[in-house]
C-alpha cells in the first residue's frame, strides 16, 4: 500500500496511457496474489476537478466512463462533452434530493445510495425522463459518524425496501474505507462490505442483485481487490495529484488529511 505518493500531472495523451498501463498492471498483480481474474475488476477512473481538455485526453487514452463527486461539475462536463456519446459518468458522491433530476438526465450509474428519500427523488425523476438507473448501496465500514452511508446492520432491512423503486437497479454495495496508511487499518472495511455482501446475497429480494463491490482507491485499490472488489475508483493515480484535499469532496477525511 502506497503511502500517498506525489502524482505527477497527465497533460499529454502519452501520460494518460502510461497512467492507464500502470494502474491496470497494479490491478492484475493484485487479481494474481488474490487467484482472481483481471477481467473481473472494473477500473473507474474519477474525473474530479480534471477540465475538459484532460478529460478528452484521457477519452483518448481508452477511458470510457468516469466518476465524478458533485453532481453539478459532472452535469456541465456531461453537456459541455456531449460529442462524446459512449462516454458514461458515475456519480459517486453523496446526492441531495434537489440534485436528483440532474442526475436521472445524464447519469449511468449512482453509487452512494443510502436514504428512501433519495430513492424515491431518483425514481420518480427517472419516471419522467424513461430512463433507468445502475446504482449501488453505500455502506459505513469504517464506523465513523462524519461518513455518509448506511450502517452494516441497517442494509438488510434498506434493501428490501429498494423493489419499489422500478427504475433503478441494485447492482451492490459501495464503501469509503478508514484514511490510513495502515493496511491493518484498511483491510477490514474492504472485508466488512464483502461479507455484508454475501449475506445479504443469500436473502436478496426478486429483481435486486447483490454481486458487485465498489471499493478502494487510488491509495489502497490493490488491498480492495485482494478483498473482492469488483470496481475500483482511481483518480489521482490516473490523473494526478489533486490542488485541493479530498476532505472537500469526501467528508469524514477532513482530520484524516488527503486521499489518493
Amino acid at each position: 500500500m502506497t503511502e500517498h505518493p506525489a502524482y505527477p500531472t497527465a497533460t499529454s495523451l502519452d501520460d494518460f496511457r502510461h497512467n492507464l498501463a500502470s494502474v491496470r498492471d497494479h490491478i492484475a498483480a493484485a487479481c494474481r496474489r488474490a487467484g482472481r481474474d483481471p477481467a473481473e475488476v472494473r477500473l473507474l477512473p474519477v474525473s474530479k476537478t480534471v477540465d475538459e481538455a484532460r478529460i478528452r485526453l484521457a477519452y483518448a487514452a481508452g477511458c470510457r466512463e468516469l466518476g465524478e463527486n458533485k453532481v453539478q461539475e459532472a452535469h456541465a462536463k456531461w453537456e459541455a462533452m456531449a460529442d462524446l456519446p459512449d462516454l458514461r459518468w458515475a456519480v459517486i458522491g453523496h446526492l441531495q434530493t434537489n440534485k436528483a433530476k440532474l442526475v436521472a438526465r445524464f447519469a449511468s450509474e449512482f453509487q452512494a445510495l443510502d436514504s428512501l428519500r433519495v430513492a424515491e427523488a431518483l425514481d420518480r425523476r427517472l419516471q419522467a425522463e424513461g430512463r433507468g438507473l445502475d446504482v449501488f448501496v453505500q455502506i459505513n465500514t469504517s464506523n465513523e459518524a462524519s461518513k455518509f452511508g448506511l450502517p452494516p446492520d441497517q442494509a438488510a432491512a434498506f434493501v428490501r425496501e429498494l423493489p419499489a423503486y422500478a427504475s433503478l437497479r441494485v447492482r451492490g454495495l459501495m464503501t469509503l474505507a478508514l484514511f490510513s496508511s495502515d493496511p491493518a487499518q484498511v483491510r477490514p472495511c474492504f472485508v466488512r462490505l464483502r461479507e455484508l455482501r454475501d449475506r445479504l446475497r443469500q436473502d436478496a429480494p426478486a429483481g435486486v442483485a447483490m454481486h458487485e463491490l465498489s471499493m478502494g482507491m487510488s491509495g489502497d485499490y490493490a488491498l480492495a481487490i485482494e478483498e473482492g472488489a469488483t470496481t475500483v475508483r482511481v483518480g489521482q493515480a490516473i490523473f494526478g495529484a489533486r490542488a485541493l484535499p479530498d476532505s472537500h469532496y469526501w467528508p469524514g477525511l477532513a482530520q484524516a488529511g488527503s486521499r489518493p
